[in-house]
């Protein structure tokens, strides 16, 4: 328990404090042996495809996304479907903090950024997000979405994440995938909730926008 206390809270407080500082403790202790139990899956198995995206003009390989073949590879999953105007807003929050975070997280892994949304359209959106930093690719020509659990039968997008690793003979190991059962699955992956858990209100209903301003 931590030592801290303050000159004007009450002993009530304090002792509501005790708890919540335990329940806490053992909320960290839960990820930590959730993630021990992510690295200890059993392998996948190769991909049977060197997946092709489009990144601008240029036609990338999934193989050509592990700029550094000794890092793992992140995928994020973006709710962008072929046929719409503007992608998730929540998966835009997500990946505005995704694309700030990419000079610390590309010292462990190599990252993109895939959606369905054709490339033009989905680098002109990236360029209004002011995303300098995460590669976006798009997978409109390809079955990528489909065969990694991403896209339903009517072409309607999920939101996830995958990890793939690189053999020593350049083939691609599906490492992890994603399976949301539940609203927000991947809230884990961003602080914005956490913040908004400290607040006196919680995270209430809120829902992002893509445009404050407009909402």
């Amino acid at each position: 328990m931590s030592d801290k206390t303050f000159a004007w809270e009450s002993d009530g407080y304090r002792a509501a404090r005790a708890a919540l500082h335990q329940a806490e403790s053992s909320l960290l202790d839960q990820i930590e042996a959730v993630a021990r139990q992510r690295r200890a899956l059993p392998p996948v198995g190769r991909v049977p495809a060197d997946y092709r995206f489009r990144e601008g003009s240029a036609e990338v390989a999934l193989t050509d996304l592990f700029t550094d073949p000794s890092k793992p590879l992140i995928l994020a999953h973006f709710m962008f479907a072929a046929d719409a105007e503007n992608p998730c807003p929540m998966c835009t929050l997500w990946a505005d903090g995704y694309d700030a975070l990419m000079p610390h997280l590309t010292q462990m892994a190599n990252v993109a950024l895939v959606a369905k949304a054709d490339a033009g359209k989905l680098r002109a959106f990236a360029d209004r997000r002011g995303w300098s930093n995460m590669r976006v690719l798009s997978s409109r020509d390809s079955t990528f979405n489909r065969d990694f659990g991403v896209e339903a039968e009517d072409g309607s997008q999920r939101p996830g994440v995958s990890v793939f690793t690189m053999t020593d003979d350049n083939a691609v190991e599906h490492f992890y995938s994603s399976e949301m059962s539940r609203l927000r699955g991947i809230d884990l992956l961003t602080p914005f909730w956490h913040l908004l858990d400290l607040l006196p209100e919680g995270r209430q209903d809120f829902m992002p926008c893509l445009d404050y301003g407009a909402a």
